[in-house]
């Protein structure tokens, strides 16, 4: 609806309308999700190699396959929320470097480029070139991992969604599902020290982000008011509270009990079970956190 127009550089002035329902759906979700299990497996990866690297250097080549899939999956369903997803080629060729989605394009491109070098080294068995890729992979992953929590922020009125919060969350996130998918990719073949590390991980991961969820659950209501009304999508019950709890005991509590079993036994069996209730887990979780705030009419 147009409400005036400016002669002299015939700019068009419109009113601003809400955008009734959901705008991020289950799209962005597999593009979070996607995204952590790519960088994740980066950041868990370069601690194992450091940690174990004779040990573990078997899983050098999948910790570059399975990156370059998930970061491509990632890419995939980010090109598939672009309102003109044939265009985005003018985020390369007209960038505005104000705008979080330019700035993560053009790191995310470059870290593709890195985790195909990894690979081109890896199979050429240039070993000492693949470690020094490594170390920048890791590097250019942080940024990855870390700005969908500034796109997130810089939506108007969605209290929820803090930079702090959301940063932390994605870092555990990533933590998470890269040990998770690395458990299950080194399944039969890692010695039981490498597992113990990663079940480690797993289990603080699952447990400190089950801690900040609850934090937000419990205080969020008493910081703000729009906050408080988001929760009530899962306080008050119906379908979206029996999906953040579903997500919450299968991506957060059940690993933690498990990890907590399996290292005090010292029995490591039970840790690809943990391993696939955390992935699947964390979409649930993903995707409640991103709908119920754009359930509150802005008006």
């Amino acid at each position: 609806m147009v409400e005036h127009t400016i002669p002299a550089t015939q700019a068009v002035v419109t009113l601003d309308v809400a955008l009734p329902g959901i705008v991020w759906g289950w799209i962005i979700t597999m593009n979070m999700w996607a995204k952590s299990i790519g960088t994740g497996v980066i950041f868990v990866g370069f601690y194992l190699f450091k940690k174990y690297p004779e040990k573990t250097a078997f899983l050098k080549m999948p910790v570059v396959i399975l990156s370059i899939v998930f970061i491509h999956i990632f890419l995939l369903f980010t090109v598939l929320d672009l309102h003109q997803m044939f265009r985005f080629w003018h985020i390369f060729v007209y960038p505005h470097w104000t705008s979080a989605i330019t700035v993560g394009a053009w790191i995310v491109s470059g870290l593709v480029g890195v985790l195909f070098l990894m690979a081109l080294a890896k199979f050429l068995k240039k070993e000492s070139t693949y470690d020094s890729f490594m170390v920048l992979a890791v590097i250019l992953a942080i940024p990855v991992t870390l700005y969908t929590a500034g796109i997130m922020a810089e939506s108007s009125a969605r209290e929820l969604w803090q930079m702090p919060t959301e940063m932390v969350q994605m870092v555990l996130a990533a933590t998470l599902t890269g040990s998770a998918t690395l458990l299950l990719a080194g399944i039969g073949r890692l010695e039981d020290e490498a597992k113990r590390d990663l079940a480690i991980v797993l289990g603080i991961s699952a447990f400190s982000a089950f801690m900040i969820y609850m934090g937000e659950y419990v205080f969020g209501p008493m910081k703000a008011e729009e906050v408080a009304a988001v929760l009530s999508y899962i306080q008050a019950g119906g379908e979206y509270a029996s999906m953040f709890w579903i997500g919450q005991t299968f991506a957060f509590i059940i690993p933690t009990i498990l990890v907590l079993l399996s290292v005090v036994n010292r029995s490591y069996g039970i840790l690809p079970l943990a391993a696939i209730s955390a992935i699947a887990g964390l979409w649930l979780v993903k995707h409640v956190w991103l709908i119920i705030p754009q359930l509150l009419p802005m008006s």
